[in-house]
């Protein structure tokens, strides 16, 4: 009954900071039973020597890159604020009018504006409105409500060290205005090892955010655009 195979690719937006190891694990996952009918149409970084751009352009097909710094842009637009960053990375983001939206190691707190961007609920000049909101998805290496915001992987390790908590884990949950609260969408615990040594449990603690990054990022689309959208170009 669906009409997958002749319907329009769904298009990824993801936002890296960093290495891209996480970006990778989707770029392989294409269209692939894993990842199907799937394509990341923009890459988008806020760091000019973040990696993850190059990981991108090497991809076959290339896939498009775009960088956007906040400290340059603001030093380049006298009189602009962080919202005004935030408003600019939503337009790059709505122009490429994606199905979904993945913070895959994007270290920058978005504010309100951003969301009310891609949701539809304020309109840029010169941008056409969004008449779908646009999901967004963020991988953080904690559980849910535990150790939100940065170094959520030291900060695990410590407390485990303490004896305060018998295991840390991956989620990935829609992003909303309070920081990595936003509704889980798949959540995995990862073990710590007694006596083991942080690089150890870090290097486990990524191989399973690469697996959950796909999974998560299939979900979220099979749920909020699949249904709608996939087939309906029949």
């Amino acid at each position: 009954m669906s009409n997958v195979g002749s319907a329009r690719p769904r298009r990824l937006v993801v936002l890296i900071s960093g290495s891209g190891t996480n970006l990778q694990a989707l770029i392989d996952a294409q269209n692939t039973p894993a990842l199907p009918n799937t394509r990341i149409s923009l890459v988008l970084a806020n760091r000019k020597a973040a990696y993850g751009l190059t990981r991108a352009a090497r991809a076959i097909p290339p896939i498009p890159t775009a960088y956007l710094a906040l400290q340059p842009f603001l030093k380049a637009n006298p009189g602009k604020t962080r919202d005004d960053y935030d408003a600019e990375v939503a337009r790059i983001v709505i122009r490429e009018k994606p199905d979904l939206v993945v913070l895959a190691g994007w270290m920058h707190i978005m504010g309100d504006g951003f969301l009310d961007i891609v949701n539809g609920e304020r309109t840029l000049d010169g941008e056409d409105k969004v008449e779908k909101p646009i999901p967004v998805i963020n991988l953080h290496p904690a559980l849910p409500g535990a150790f939100d915001g940065a170094n959520a992987i030291e900060r695990a390790y410590e407390a485990f060290q303490r004896g305060e908590i018998p295991h840390s884990g991956v989620m990935v949950h829609r992003v909303v205005k309070e920081v990595d609260r936003g509704k889980p969408v798949l959540v995995r615990e990862v073990e710590i090892l007694e006596g083991e040594p942080i690089e150890a449990f870090e290097e486990r603690l990524h191989q399973t955010e690469w697996e959950i990054i796909v999974a998560g990022t299939a979900k979220t689309l099979d749920e909020y655009v699949s249904r709608s959208d996939i087939g309906s170009t029949s």
